[in-house]
């Protein structure tokens, strides 16, 4: 079987979704850089969750502002809540599921801090929970998700920031969720550091 057709399908079936997302993103994406940005010079952090595909971006996110994305520069207060094992186990066996991201934040979240929420279906439990608990703690909240924005969509405040990608599609919003990533250590970047080439 060739699949090299398949394949040039889906580099054709990406690039269009960003293609035709970019006039309802770009000024989100924005948006979400000047609250993450904010937060980060009143001496808060992002605290960054999600499940399966979501949590490896939440946690490729932090990794990025702890480390560096593009250009040298001091590091950056971020933390995602999905790395710690016995924390997340813990919370499970003692708890529910849908606790483990809520109850770091409860924990570790002050009123400075961003929750940066993934969550493609935007359906997924324990963000939801994590939403609640940013609000209960006075965090602003970026929501990262897709389709319509599931339960999500109803759940975020007039000062909260919702990105949702106009895709059905699992992988091609994933795939968009990336590039919306590096958007905004980007703009973080740029906006802390000002433009370079």
């Amino acid at each position: 079987m060739d699949l090299v057709p398949r394949i040039t399908q889906h580099f054709q079936d990406s690039a269009q979704v960003k293609l035709d997302a970019v006039a309802s993103l770009a000024a989100p994406i924005a948006q979400a850089v000047h609250l993450m940005v904010n937060s980060l010079l009143a001496s808060g952090k992002i605290m960054a969750c999600g499940n399966g595909g979501s949590a490896a971006d939440a946690q490729h996110f932090a990794a990025e502002l702890l480390n560096r994305f593009e250009m040298e520069r001091p590091p950056l207060a971020a933390i995602a809540l999905t790395t710690d094992s016995s924390t997340l186990t813990s919370i499970a066996n003692d708890y529910r599921f849908e606790d483990v991201f809520a109850k770091q934040i409860r924990a570790l979240g002050q009123p400075n801090d961003t929750l940066l929420a993934i969550s493609t279906s935007g359906d997924s439990e324990n963000v939801i929970e994590a939403i609640h608990a940013a609000h209960e703690r006075e965090l602003r909240v970026i929501a990262l998700t897709g389709k319509d924005g599931g339960k999500i969509a109803g759940l975020l405040r007039e000062d909260d920031v919702h990105i949702c990608v106009p895709a059905t599609r699992t992988a091609r919003i994933q795939e968009v969720h990336l590039l919306t990533l590096h958007c905004l250590c980007d703009g973080i970047d740029t906006l802390l550091l000002g433009e370079t080439p």
